[in-house]
């Protein structure tokens, strides 16, 4: 009896969490959580991790907590990523997303975890107009303004085009009030920013720098006419290289204003405002070649900046120093260099994927890029370049890119005395 009691309470119990769990598998596919029986409406959650090895010549001068370092090798997480978002109706979209950036064994510990974005989005018309609030990476100008860095085309994106990354916004995200849609093949997002408080600015000089009085309004603009497959503008961020899945031909242009946003002293010591005024062209083109899979990936773009007279500063993605002995050079520490400048910009990266399973199921997609830049204040043409090859071991969910940089180093009146350089490896892992 006692066994017949305990087959018949294991039928029950069977007979009620069956149909539990093929209800939960019919509300969680494609990775969602499914809030309604279409699954029209949903959250999703994905993460993504981002770690270098590094082996790089230092900037001259380079100290690490007041000793001096020529090169050296180092080990960081350049990127980690938690995202959640969701269709909550018809027309509810909200978008959170949070994660560090650059923590090596310098950074400071368990402080760099902090929000990305959030903000919440209405579809006035669910193709044509959506407007939204927040902090959001919906910004002007260029279309790596705002880059899914999940789907980079090369080791980092072409970090010159935040234009204002950490001055006044946050890791290039703003609180902003949003427009975007699409109006037959032209994809738009237009942005009124509210700037944040400029903390890291030098003080008032004789060239152009960020002004620190209470800011006016930013506003930011990017067109882009999509001639062949349409692209998503779910979220702010657009994709690198789709690795041969569509055939996309965009050509696009944008802008940021934010009246006077830079100050300098003049001659006769007064301080004079400017305003901030950028506008850029780009074109991009990223389509499968071949019947096995094989690829290529192009983009370029032109921009011309106005932050003012002579103005420069200095970029360094997870900067392994953190100081220098050498006043002389512009550059400072480690692997810093003027990165962005009142002048005009060039910039090209082209990529080639090679046929699927090339190696047993994995194949390899080499990129090169250039940014060409003409700025005021330096007067020889600054280019960094940046070469290397992508490892897809299965697609962006795991991928090995092996890549060599190498930038130049410049004295403080503005002539350049030879560039430094160095091998990064990353590995990228990516749930989706």
């Amino acid at each position: 009896m006692k066994k017949l009691k305990y087959a018949l309470a294991f039928l029950g119990l069977t007979a009620i969490i069956v149909p539990q769990q093929l209800q939960a598998q019919d509300f969680f596919k494609d990775r969602k959580l499914y809030l309604n029986e279409d699954g029209s409406n949903y959250v999703k959650f994905t993460f993504m991790t981002q770690a270098w090895l590094r082996s790089i010549d230092y900037n001259p001068g380079s100290t690490i907590n007041g000793v001096q370092k020529d090169k050296g090798t180092d080990i960081g997480i350049r990127r980690y990523r938690i995202q959640m978002y969701g269709q909550l109706t018809d027309r509810v979209f909200a978008y959170s997303q949070f994660g560090e950036n650059n923590f090596n064994t310098i950074s400071e510990r368990k402080l760099g975890f902090f929000v990305h974005d959030a903000y919440g989005e209405y579809a006035i018309d669910k193709k044509a107009l959506s407007l939204g609030v927040g902090l959001s990476g919906w910004s002007g100008l260029s279309r790596f303004s705002s880059p899914s860095v999940g789907s980079i085309l090369g080791i980092d994106a072409p970090l010159f085009l935040q234009t204002t990354n950490d001055v006044n916004d946050q890791f290039l995200r703003k609180l902003s009030v949003f427009a975007k849609g699409k109006i037959g093949k032209l994809d738009y997002r237009l942005q009124m920013a509210d700037p944040l408080e400029v903390t890291n600015s030098p003080a008032v000089q004789n060239r152009a720098t960020f002004s620190m009085d209470p800011a006016e309004m930013q506003w930011n603009g990017y067109f882009q006419y999509q001639f062949l497959d349409q692209e998503s503008n779910m979220t702010p961020y657009m994709v690198g290289t789709y690795q041969g899945k569509k055939r996309v031909f965009n050509i696009g242009a944008g802008f940021i204003y934010q009246k006077d946003a830079m100050w300098m002293l003049t001659d006769t010591d007064d301080i004079e405002k400017s305003n901030m005024v950028h506008f850029a062209g780009d074109v991009f083109y990223d389509a499968p070649i071949g019947a096995n899979g094989q690829a290529v990936s192009f983009y370029g773009n032109v921009t011309s900046y106005d932050f003012g007279k002579n103005y420069t500063r200095n970029g360094g993605p997870m900067n392994p120093t953190n100081g220098t002995n050498n006043p002389a050079m512009l550059n400072g520490g480690g692997n810093s260099f003027p990165m962005y400048g009142t002048g005009t910009v060039i910039y090209a990266q082209a990529g080639y994927k090679f046929k699927d399973n090339l190696i047993g199921k994995t194949t390899l997609m080499p990129y090169v890029s250039l940014q060409h830049a003409n700025y005021d204040r330096l007067n020889d043409a600054m280019n960094f370049f940046d070469a290397g090859v992508n490892w897809l071991l299965d697609g962006n969910v795991a991928k090995l890119t092996v890549a060599y940089q190498n930038w130049p180093v410049y004295t403080t009146d503005g002539n350049k005395t030879g560039s430094e350089g160095g091998v990064i490896a990353q590995l990228q892992v990516l749930f989706n």
